[in-house]
């Protein structure tokens, strides 16, 4: 297997992507190609840096008091991470043996390989980012097709993986009602979804683009009023779905 994988960056003291403290571990290299993406430094597979397993466990020990004392653990985000799934499952496999909780921030976007399946073996919790329900408008959003994201979302489903669903709230730009009420039926048929975050859409990420000499696709979209989150919210109730905002 890899020992040696590529990251863009380290949070040590993560709150937001999985239970308790997390040392979030952000990999370089994405397929997507968000409009609305805050990471855009980590499209670039030859960019970021090289790390080993064994650097990374070693930095990881020095933290486990308070991963361990908050519920945490470690959190594989990006960029995509399951571009290099091989690495990323001896790791999981490395913090298991050390019961240390381990979770996968992606977006699905990923044939179910042998390397995955044995990835997700390792993987205490997955934290689904579902961009869009609709074919046509998941292409305008991120230029790729989300046939290999549902299908994820379903294996995980049908295995009994532990998952969290998000879904960011663009309001007026690719969010209709007709899509909300899909994505929540979608959702409603999948097992072990043990919570549903509404994320509204920001603008935050907006500065990286300018860095890298680049022009923000979604220059001058504001964020969703107070009005819209609620709507979406009360669109996934309606299909029995209790939701974080």
């Amino acid at each position: 297997m890899a020992r040696v994988g590529t990251i863009h960056s380290i949070e040590t003291f993560g709150t937001v992507d999985g239970p308790g403290i997390r040392y979030t571990i952000f990999f370089q290299g994405c397929p997507l190609r968000c409009r609305y993406c805050h990471n855009r430094d980590t499209w670039n597979t030859e960019g970021g840096r090289q790390v080993t397993i064994d650097e990374l466990l070693e930095e990881i020990e020095q933290y486990r008091p308070f991963l361990e004392s908050s519920g945490g653990g470690v959190t594989a985000t990006g960029g995509e991470p399951l571009l290099q799934a091989e690495f990323l499952c001896e790791l999981f496999s490395e913090l298991k043996a050390r019961e240390i909780h381990t979770a996968l921030d992606t977006s699905g976007f990923t044939a179910i390989t042998p390397v995955v399946r044995q990835l997700l073996e390792v993987t205490d919790l997955v934290l689904l980012d579902i961009k869009h329900i609709d074919e046509e408008k998941h292409k305008k959003l991120t230029c790729v097709s989300n046939g290999w994201i549902l299908e994820f979302a379903q294996y995980l489903s049908r295995n009994n993986k532990t998952m969290w669903i998000r879904h960011v709230v663009l309001e007026g730009y690719f969010e209709d009602d007709q899509s909300d009420h899909r994505l929540a039926e979608f959702v409603r048929k999948l097992s072990n979804v043990e919570r549903v975050e509404l994320l509204p859409y920001h603008s935050m990420g907006a500065f990286k683009w300018e860095a890298l000499g680049l022009e923000y696709p979604l220059e001058g979209i504001e964020p969703p009023s107070a009005e819209k989150m609620e709507a979406v919210v009360e669109i996934f109730r309606a299909h029995g779905i209790e939701v974080t905002v």
